[in-house]
């Protein structure tokens, strides 16, 4: 009867992964890449189908937690903490009464909770900090990390985003939408600024999609690749919203391009404030980044998305007061001529006697180039004999 594997094979089984694929992402959570292959690995090891599905990726790495379970431990017991069980039963109790589901959770339904559920900052932080702690030890993200989360536990860093929002969004409307390429760089930085007023993080914006931001009802949404959602409404006494605007005129841009691949196509486009006709994103053009840098001559290069460190740079810019300055380049002009001053190509008249002449010449050098084979030849000979002699003075010394 053959026997089962050893714990210690059971655990290389699991964590013999590929050094890439082996590394976790940030915050203990196993990459969508890894997490598959280790559930597999973990079947191929003889581990017991429901102890893989209750467990996550990160926790079948861990020796301990695998082991817990292999011995009869609960769910519970294994992946709470005893300093968080009572916050983590709290919290489930209140899920299940309220019909959310609290694995995973979504950053409203912890926002919602620590709303009905009032107490200290400290006590706050530390039911957070439970339920972030289960769901990254399942192998989820944490939902405490999220924005709307964030306000909730620091109502003044709330303060302090509020002002910046309305800063950046002043700036946001000031900056150029027409002229090249300073009305192709003031969408772009536009929209950035908008996006960094939800208090976004720079990372999440440069990771967004084009179908991950849309206008619903007068209002711009934007879903990280999280599930995290930031909403811009409008302003309750002018009832306007300007961030709406400001993204049409960048998904203009994308409109364009997905027609027209040309960059002198596009500054004709903002030079003459035509319009364009948007079409329905598709599944290849809607999975395009969002943000995408722009050189000097105004080119977009396809697929390409911004780096953190370039949003951050420029959003700093701008908040300090030292908005980087693009001068329009020059434009060439064009030439309107009319009928009577048109170029018209003139008659040519061929000599009757051209083609004589044309065979005359071609006779008259296959005459003079006669003799060049033979002297070619000569020549080919000459160099073999002194390379023949040069390798006999080689020889000899």
């Amino acid at each position: 009867m053959p026997r089962g594997p050893a714990p210690h094979r059971l655990g290389r089984a699991v964590v013999a992964l590929d050094p890439q694929e082996r590394q976790p992402v940030r915050h203990g959570v196993v990459g969508e890449r890894g997490e598959p292959i280790i559930r597999r690995r973990a079947a191929h090891a003889g581990y017991d189908p429901e102890l893989v599905a209750q467990l996550g990726g990160h926790s079948l790495r861990a020796g301990f937690v695998t082991q817990a379970f292999r011995n009869g431990a609960s769910a519970p017991e294994v992946l709470v903490p005893a300093r968080y069980r009572h916050d983590w039963a709290l919290f489930t109790d209140w899920c299940h009464a309220s019909d959310h589901s609290p694995m995973p959770a979504a950053p409203e339904t912890l926002a919602l909770f620590l709303r009905e559920h009032p107490a200290a900052a400290t006590t706050q932080r530390r039911r957070v900090s439970a339920i972030n702690t289960v769901h990254t030890r399942h192998g989820y993200s944490a939902p405490g990390r999220s924005e709307e989360v964030r306000r909730r536990l620091d109502t003044s860093r709330a303060d302090r985003v509020d002002r910046l929002a309305e800063t950046l969004l002043q700036q946001a409307t000031e900056l150029p939408t027409a002229g090249w390429p300073t009305g192709l760089f003031g969408r772009r930085d536009a929209l950035l600024l908008v996006l960094a007023a939800t208090g976004m993080r720079f990372t999440e914006a440069t990771r967004l999609r084009r179908c991950d931001v849309i206008v619903d009802t007068g209002i711009v949404v934007a879903t990280t690749r999280e599930g995290e959602r930031f909403c811009l409404t409008a302003d309750p006494e002018t009832c306007e919203n300007p961030a709406v605007s400001i993204f049409r005129r960048w998904a203009e841009i994308h409109a364009f391009l997905d027609e027209h691949h040309s960059t002198d196509l596009l500054r004709q486009h903002l030079l003459e404030s035509g319009d364009v006709v948007r079409e329905p994103l598709t599944g290849r053009r809607g999975r395009q980044p969002l943000l995408v840098p722009i050189d000097r001559w105004g080119h977009l290069p396809y697929g390409e998305s911004m780096t953190s460190q370039s949003v951050s740079a420029l959003v700093r810019a701008y908040v300090s007061g030292h908005a980087p300055i693009r001068k329009a380049l020059p434009m060439r002009q064009r030439k309107h001529d009319d009928a009577s001053s048109s170029w018209i190509e003139p008659a040519i008249e061929l000599d009757q006697s051209y083609y004589e002449r044309g065979t005359a010449a071609r006779r008259r050098d296959h005459d003079s180039f006669e003799g060049l084979g033979d002297v070619f030849d000569e020549i080919a000979d000459r160099a073999d004999a002194l390379f023949d002699e040069l390798l006999a003075v080689l020889d000899g010394l």
